[in-house]
């Protein structure tokens, strides 16, 4: 897993959610603890936000043993009337990178 980013104060402009999700579209077997550390909240926050998710039917999971695999909804649109008819697979092709794209550094002009 790439580095967890340092501790962030005042606003950002992606939302816990949107986070959340995008992590587990990265990685459907990922784990509360991982999406936890990765996302900066606390496992109950994200406990809370996939139980937000899958009753909105964005997000639904299978579990095997021990092990829970999710799946992402990516034809579900979005909630907010400004991306009335948008879907979260427009929103999550912003979010989720290849991990290659994700530890390669930009190249100068």
């Amino acid at each position: 897993m790439v580095g967890v980013p340092e501790s962030h104060t005042g606003w950002t402009f992606i939302t816990s959610h949107a986070r959340v999700l995008a992590a587990i579209a990265d990685n459907p077997n990922i784990r509360i603890r991982e999406i936890a550390a990765r996302c900066r909240l606390t496992e109950r926050a994200v406990s809370r936000i996939i139980s937000d998710l899958k009753q909105a039917g964005y997000l639904s999971h299978t579990r095997e043993g021990r092990t829970n695999t999710y799946r992402v909804e990516p034809d579900k649109v979005l909630r907010h009337p400004a991306e009335a008819g948008l879907p979260v697979a427009s929103l999550l092709s912003l979010l989720v990178q290849d991990e290659s794209e994700r530890t390669r550094k930009p190249v100068a002009p």
